[in-house]
C-alpha cells in the first residue's frame, strides 16, 4: 500500500474489520430501513438503498433477509425515527475524525461517542471543527483482481470519475457526489458488484502515522467507535507509513 493513499490503508482496513463484526448486519439493516423511508423501495430510483443493498451483498447477507428488510420498511407506518448525525473531533496526535451515525436517541449516541473520544485521549468538537479538512465524495471500491490499474483508470475516467487510487489488492474510484450514482452504475455494468459503494470523506490534509504504538492506539479508538450500535462509519485523515502498515 502506498503511504500517501488514504483509501488504500484506511478504508480497506475498515472493510476487513467490518466483515468480522457480529453487528455489521444490524448496521446495514438500519441503513436499508432509513434508505427506504427517505426514498422508495425501488433500487433503480433510490441510490442510497442501492448502496445499502450492495454493502449487504458484499457482507454475504442472505437475499431473503435483504428483501424482508425492504418489505418491512415499506409496510411500516411512521418508521423507527432514525436520524443521521455527524460528529467531528480529534484523536490523539492531531488526527481528525468524522463519525457518522444513525440514531433514534441523540443523547445516548452523543454520550457514547464523547466517552470514547475522551477515554482515548481525543476531543469531540463541534460540527465543522474538522470537516473543512475533508471533501465529501463518492467512493467505489473494487477488488484489485477485477482489472489492471490502467484498465480501471480508463473505465473510471470514461464513466466520469475524478481519480483512482490503486494498490495491489484494491481500486478506490473517487467521484463528485453529484456523479456518484452514474459512475457507480457504469462501473458495476463493466466489473459487476464492487466491494463497497458509498458517499465518504476524503482528507485534503493528512497526518502520517509512523509510530507503531500510536497506530495501534488509533485503531483501538476507531474500533471502539465502530462497535457502537449507532455508528455507521468512521473516517480519519491519517495515513500509515509503509513500514507501519507491514507491522500492523
Amino acid at each position: 500500500m502506498s503511504g500517501h493513499s488514504q483509501f488504500s490503508n484506511i478504508k480497506h482496513r475498515k472493510g476487513a474489520q467490518d466483515a468480522k463484526k457480529a453487528k455489521v448486519f444490524t448496521k446495514i439493516l438500519r441503513e436499508i430501513t432509513v434508505a427506504v423511508k427517505t426514498g422508495q423501495p425501488d433500487l433503480n430510483f433510490n441510490p442510497r438503498l442501492r448502496n445499502a443493498v450492495i454493502e449487504a451483498r458484499v457482507k454475504n447477507m442472505p437475499k431473503d433477509r435483504i428483501d424482508a428488510a425492504i418489505k418491512k420498511a415499506t409496510s411500516e407506518v411512521g418508521g423507527d425515527g432514525f436520524e443521521s448525525i455527524r460528529y467531528e473531533g480529534y484523536a490523539p496526535h492531531g488526527v481528525a475524525l468524522i463519525v457518522e451515525a444513525l440514531t433514534d436517541n441523540r443523547n445516548r449516541t452523543a454520550s457514547e461517542v464523547r466517552s470514547i473520544f475522551t477515554k482515548s485521549g481525543g476531543a469531540l468538537g463541534e460540527t465543522g471543527s474538522v470537516g473543512f479538512m475533508f471533501d465529501h465524495v463518492g467512493v467505489i471500491q473494487f477488488d484489485g483482481k477485477v482489472a489492471s490499474e490502467e484498465a480501471m483508470f480508463e473505465a473510471a475516467l470514461e464513466a466520469g470519475a475524478n481519480e483512482v487510487e490503486s494498490s495491489v489488492d484494491y481500486h478506490a474510484v473517487i467521484t463528485e457526489t453529484e456523479k456518484f450514482s452514474a459512475v457507480r452504475d457504469a462501473l458495476i455494468e463493466k466489473f459487476k458488484d464492487p466491494l463497497s459503494a458509498k458517499l465518504d470523506w476524503k482528507a485534503t490534509v493528512t497526518v502520517e502515522i509512523s509510530d507503531l504504538e500510536q497506530a495501534q492506539k488509533l485503531l483501538k479508538m476507531i474500533d471502539a467507535l465502530e462497535d457502537c450500535d449507532d455508528v455507521q462509519m468512521v473516517t480519519g485523515n491519517y495515513v500509515f507509513a509503509e513500514d507501519i502498515v507491514d507491522k500492523l
